[in-house]
């Protein structure tokens, strides 16, 4: 029972961030927007990478985070590996396909990239400042994309918290981060934990984005 709260929360979370992300851009400017090359092709590393997994069987040894195994190169292939079984992998490409796309269309395409690989390498660094340093040995956490993707979902709730006036439209990038913060505290849910580093990434980076060329689209 612990496990099925676990999951329809870390769900409902992403749905939440996922909404925020819509609202965000404008539901209605969707079909209008141009193809999100950057996403597209964050997307094609996700599949290769599965691709390379089924298809060479030493790629998981050669690329997870096992923190027994010694590579610089693991925090960031160990992303793109997957070990949550079927639904899981699914999930795990789906979701960057899906969050991406509206963080391009927002963020821009230099700036979407450099907040998903803030989600690879920072929460670890944010995790150290407060003392927390030890890696977990708990194979389940050795691959899989799912914090770097609610990381980036993340900042988008923070960019619609600061943009958009309309409570209403707001309220689902309010409870993001309280969400979230319940959600580690009460079930030790680094998605969760990774979620409120996003949106005050999110917070931060907003400021950066309006002085980029690309002028930053915002919600009606």
């Amino acid at each position: 029972m612990n496990a099925l709260v676990f999951h329809v929360t870390t769900a409902a979370l992403m749905v939440l961030m996922f909404k925020s992300g819509v609202l965000l851009i404008g539901e209605d400017t969707l079909r209008r927007r141009p193809v999100p090359w950057a996403a597209v092709a964050l997307t094609a590393v996700a599949i290769g990478a599965v691709l390379l997994q089924v298809s060479r069987p030493g790629a998981m040894d050669a690329l997870e985070g096992d923190p027994r195994r010694t590579g610089w190169w693991r925090v960031v292939t160990s992303v793109f590996m997957q070990n949550g079984g079927f639904l899981g992998g699914a999930w795990n490409i789906v979701t960057p396909a899906a969050v991406a796309a509206p963080a391009q269309w927002f963020w821009g395409g230099p700036l979407m990239p450099a907040l998903f690989a803030g989600g690879i390498l920072l929460p670890e660094r944010i995790d150290a400042l407060f003392g927390e340093t030890s890696h977990s040995t708990d194979p389940r956490n050795f691959a899989g994309s799912s914090g770097a993707t609610y990381f980036l979902a993340a900042t988008l709730t923070a960019a619609l918290l600061l943009t958009v006036t309309d409570t209403r439209i707001r309220l689902p990038a309010a409870v993001t981060p309280v969400a979230g913060l319940a959600m580690w505290l009460a079930q030790d849910n680094g998605h969760g934990l990774v979620s409120c580093y996003g949106f005050l990434l999110g917070c931060a980076a907003l400021p950066l984005a309006r002085c980029l060329p690309r002028p930053v689209s915002s919600a009606p």
